[in-house]
């Protein structure tokens, strides 16, 4: 028999609702089944509010912490939004939900695969997603209007400072390879603007500009 999340589901977004104050980003995370994105023998836990491993060393982000990130990015919905780090698709899932367009890339095959097979399936036809190598982003699709980063950068990357649209915005973990800050930035005519919204915890990001490869077996 068919396990129902519905309830777990509604739990978790009251939950949420005493730190998250976007009901645009709440609503978005209702409508996504985040059980569709883990492993099987771990759907049991997917409401409950922590990571959970995904497999490649990588994990499904914290809802608290896709709820925030997604909330800190202020998408209105007209937004060609640019994802790095697919991992299992959920915070890619939300991001389609609440944007125009979604582009999305993983360093991982594997994971690529799984995510672009689940959105698929789930109907999500707003979402490309690719492998990615060395290059951060996508610079062959920009200017974007919004960029997502789910891994954690040693400062913020001038590659995809290039990749944002005039007055785009860009959400990144910044700092230390297992702790970093929360930052939104703003590009602006005269430079940019970044505002700090806490700390968090994630895998380093691998790229030029970033972390080297190594970095990602040292984790």
């Amino acid at each position: 028999m068919e396990m129902s999340f519905t309830f777990d589901r509604d739990t978790l977004i009251e939950d949420l609702r005493s730190e998250i104050d976007d009901e645009r980003v709440l609503e978005a995370m209702r409508r996504v089944p985040r059980e569709e994105f883990v492993p099987p023998e771990l759907r049991r836990f997917a409401y409950e509010d922590r990571p959970l491993p995904i497999g490649h060393g990588q994990t499904i982000s914290q809802p608290l912490m896709v709820a925030t990130m997604t909330a800190v990015l202020s998408l209105q919905g007209d937004e060609k939004t640019l994802e790095l780090g697919t991992g299992s698709g959920y915070q890619t899932a939300i991001l389609a939900e609440l944007s125009r367009e979604v582009v999305s890339v993983e360093r991982v095959p594997e994971l690529a695969a799984m995510a672009a097979r689940c959105l698929n399936e789930l109907g999500y036809r707003n979402v490309r997603v690719y492998t990615t190598g060395p290059t951060l982003g996508r610079p062959e699709d920009a200017p974007y209007n919004a960029i997502l980063i789910t891994a954690g950068a040693p400062h913020i990357p001038q590659p995809l400072v290039d990749q944002l649209a005039m007055g785009g915005r860009l959400v990144i973990p910044v700092g230390e390879r297992h702790l970093q800050t929360l930052l939104s930035v703003v590009k602006r005519k005269e430079g940019v603007s970044v505002t700090r919204h806490g700390q968090c915890r994630f895998v380093p990001l691998i790229g030029e500009g970033a972390w080297p490869p190594e970095a990602a077996t040292e984790y």
